[in-house]
């Protein structure tokens, strides 16, 4: 488990991150009350369950993100979901358990990498030795096929020359020098897709059957031609799965799944009931998924093909804008299970030019990289960085406010024609200043429809 402190979770999110400081405290304190919960007499543990955060701010300011860097830092199994895709038990649409059964199968797929690596290098080692039988196939093949499989006594002299040769291809191949060369090799081919149309809320009996349908039919193989480096991968996954456990996978997932597990849900306002929106339509389940999210919130047991997942100690954490309505308009007993509540602010100018300039991958650093791949290198001196911020700005407010994306439109706006010559300007740099933002944005800049529709 990551031992990291509150204020260094909040430092790290600081690279990627920028402003927002109320809501990264928040989320350290309770990245570090997990840790602190594990230090705790086991009698006293359980007793302790997490403090769910409901995130309130408008859209691109930050929530999504600062949730799923904080899994990362953690290694944490994290899932988003978006509450509009649930719908009340009985309805046509997903039921609020399946998001614990795709967290899960994310823990399966983070621990099974974990263990991967574990073994990697005696993985490669079994792969270097599988590889080299391929390459050397011919007299290994003759002599079974001509004793019946079984051993032959190999004169002492010829041994030698076969394990002289085996050990300069080896030498080759850790050189490089063998990894155009081709190789052929039997590679299994994928089983016939069966798809199980469940009924609402028996999903997880439809992903059963599918598996067991996906058993049915065995595996496989056909002999395919390769590149050494590309068999030579093929290998390593193939002995790695040999060597991990998925058993052992399974209960570890279930456990870091139960303990360490993020849940995000977003768009949480949007199943607030219309009433508070002023309108009169039919209010489809909205109130009912909110009541199905209740005792997945506040701890029940959901059935996965991979055993009982407890959701006791999942930490939820909850975000929308709550434009047209208000944490209150949520069911009590929803509200109460998110008892810790921070607001996020809107971004302006300054805000901006501070993402243009300050995260580890900011847009600046991604389109110079990106445009480097055709020998094209872009500068993006700060006055053309502050004419985006202060255009951006103004977009915002004069339209509809979508918060850091913006920024991305603007950005793709500026390098278009850029882009799209650069594989015959190789070899000049461009200098993205005011003058030339301005140039590339006049046309939406004067025209407030075409700004509307393109930006």
């Amino acid at each position: 488990m990551n031992t990291l402190t509150p204020r260094e979770t909040v430092s790290e999110l600081d690279k990627y991150i920028v402003g927002q400081n109320p809501a990264k405290r928040m989320v350290a304190i309770a990245m570090r009350n997990r840790w602190r919960r594990q230090q705790i007499d086991p009698a006293l543990r359980d007793e302790i369950a997490p403090k769910n955060i409901l995130m309130i701010g408008p859209t691109g300011v930050g929530k999504t993100e600062i949730a799923r860097r904080l899994a990362k830092l953690a290694g944490s199994p994290f899932h988003k979901v978006e509450a509009t895709k649930f719908t009340e038990v009985g309805y046509v649409g997903r039921d609020v358990e399946s998001m614990v059964r795709d967290l899960m199968e994310l823990g399966v797929q983070l621990v099974r990498q974990e263990e991967a690596e574990k073994v990697r290098v005696k993985a490669e080692k079994s792969a270097e030795e599988r590889l080299l039988d391929l390459l050397l196939p011919a007299s290994r093949q003759s002599e079974a096929a001509f004793y019946g499989g079984a051993q032959p006594a190999v004169p002492a002299s010829a041994a030698e020359e076969a394990q002289s040769t085996r050990e300069k291809l080896r030498q080759l191949w850790r050189k490089g020098a063998l990894d155009d060369k081709q190789v052929e090799m039997d590679v299994t081919v994928p089983s016939p897709s069966v798809e199980i149309m469940a009924m609402p809320g028996m999903e997880e009996l439809g992903s059963q059957f599918k598996d067991m349908f996906s058993k049915v039919f065995p595996q496989k193989k056909k002999a395919r031609k390769l590149k050494v480096r590309e068999a030579y991968d093929i290998l390593i996954a193939e002995e790695s799965e040999k060597l991990v456990d998925m058993d052992k996978v399974a209960e570890s997932a279930r456990e870091r799944v139960e303990q360490t597990g993020i849940l995000f849900i977003d768009e949480i306002d949007k199943i607030c009931g219309r009433s508070s929106q002023g309108g009169s339509g039919p209010d489809v389940s909205r109130e009912g998924v909110q009541r199905d999210l209740l005792p997945v919130v506040e701890g029940c047991v959901v059935n996965t093909k991979y055993g009982m997942v407890k959701t006791d100690h999942i930490l939820f954490i909850a975000a929308g804008a709550f434009h047209f309505s208000k944490p209150s308009d949520l069911v009590p007993e929803l509200q109460g299970r998110f008892p810790l509540r921070v607001e996020l602010s809107a971004l302006g100018k300054d805000e901006f030019l501070r993402i243009l300039t300050e995260p580890q991958n900011s847009l600046t650093v991604q389109y110079k990289a990106l445009l480097a791949t055709e020998n094209v290198n872009i500068e993006f001196p700060l006055e053309g960085l502050d004419e985006m911020a202060s255009f951006a700005q103004k977009v915002n407010d004069e339209t509809e406010n979508i918060g850091a994306r913006r920024l991305y439109t603007i950005m793709e706006k500026i390098v278009q024609d850029l882009s799209f010559e650069a594989p015959d300007r190789g070899g000049e740099t461009v200098v993205i200043d005011r003058a030339y933002v301005r140039d590339k944005l006049k046309d939406v800049a004067e025209d407030r429809d075409l700004t509307r529709y393109i930006l």
